[in-house]
């Protein structure tokens, strides 16, 4: 005796609807097909960038102390000056020590933006969803580049307006000198931190990459500061202006260097080493696994 065959109710059927996707025989996926392009990368790093607490943090402690600096020393210019005499010092420049020191901040998130996911194995995830390798380090360093750039112009620029009405009986700054004070300081902070994330995509260790680019920031200041020598003043010389301190330093009108960059030389430096950088990391990527 046969067992009785109860049909599948009409409701229980899956309800399937054409996409645009390719057919198979017997099957169309409900799903459409979307080519991706690099908005889709760029929207996928900024979610990433904006949702980890590292960004928080490193951007948190840049402002504070890129304005806490900035605006002490002015405050202590101020306070210890008995006339209201600043000579031809622009307001401005004090801005430099908060920027000295923050931007390790920016170099730090840098870093990590890239070679804290090699370190968790994220990365896997992340070619797999976008196995174009260049889009993927292009998205990271268009999205970080942007959030560095406006973190800092938002600050030098406060910090800017702060001193300039704490100093009241200094001389007024220039259109030219506010420009370079915080579009090109701006500019060159983020290709710095820019740099370090593709020294963290190419070196893949973010105690390693950090160690190697806080180097690079200081080390060139520091061993010509022990160059006595009378035989390597021309190394010395050369140290001391394209160290990366005396070029930060051009933009507000105190460079370390009595020679070397000037004018917007040091952003046009920049932009070259970190053309170079990029184009290394990109055929490095294609080169290495995951």
């Amino acid at each position: 005796m046969s067992t009785p065959q109860h049909p599948t109710p009409p409701s229980a059927a899956p309800q399937w609807q054409a996409g645009s996707g390719p057919s198979y025989p017997g099957y169309t996926s409900p799903i459409p097909v979307v080519r991706t392009h690099l908005g889709h990368a760029i929207a996928s790093e900024w979610t990433k960038i904006r949702s980890v607490r590292s960004t928080i943090w490193t951007l948190g402690v840049f402002v504070v102390l890129v304005v806490g600096i900035g605006l002490a020393v002015a405050g202590l210019v101020s306070g210890s000056a008995t006339e209201v005499d600043y000579g031809q010092e622009s307001p401005l420049s004090f801005g430099f020590f908060g920027v000295l020191l923050g931007m390790m901040c920016v170099v730090t998130l840098g870093v990590l933006t890239t070679a804290s996911e090699y370190g968790t194995g994220m990365i896997r995830t992340t070619t797999t969803a976008c196995p174009s390798r260049g889009r993927v380090l292009a998205a990271k360093s268009i999205v970080f580049f942007a959030v560095a750039f406006t973190v800092t112009f938002v600050s030098v620029t406060l910090v800017g307006l702060m001193d300039v009405a704490m100093l009241d009986g200094a001389r007024q700054p220039t259109g030219q000198e506010w420009l370079k004070a915080t579009l090109g300081v701006s500019l060159y902070v983020a290709l710095l931190g820019l740099l370090s994330l593709l020294v963290g995509s190419i070196i893949r260790h973010s105690a390693g990459a950090i160690t190697l680019m806080i180097a690079l920031v200081l080390a060139p200041l520091v061993i010509a500061l022990f160059m006595v020598a009378q035989a390597l003043e021309w190394l010395r010389s050369g140290l001391f202006s394209y160290s990366i301190p005396s070029q930060i330093g051009v933009f507000y009108s105190t460079s370390l260097g009595d020679s070397g960059p000037s004018g917007w030389d040091p952003l046009w430096i920049a932009v070259g080493v970190t053309a170079v950088a990029f184009a290394g990391a990109v055929a490095l990527l294609h080169r290495r696994d995951v």
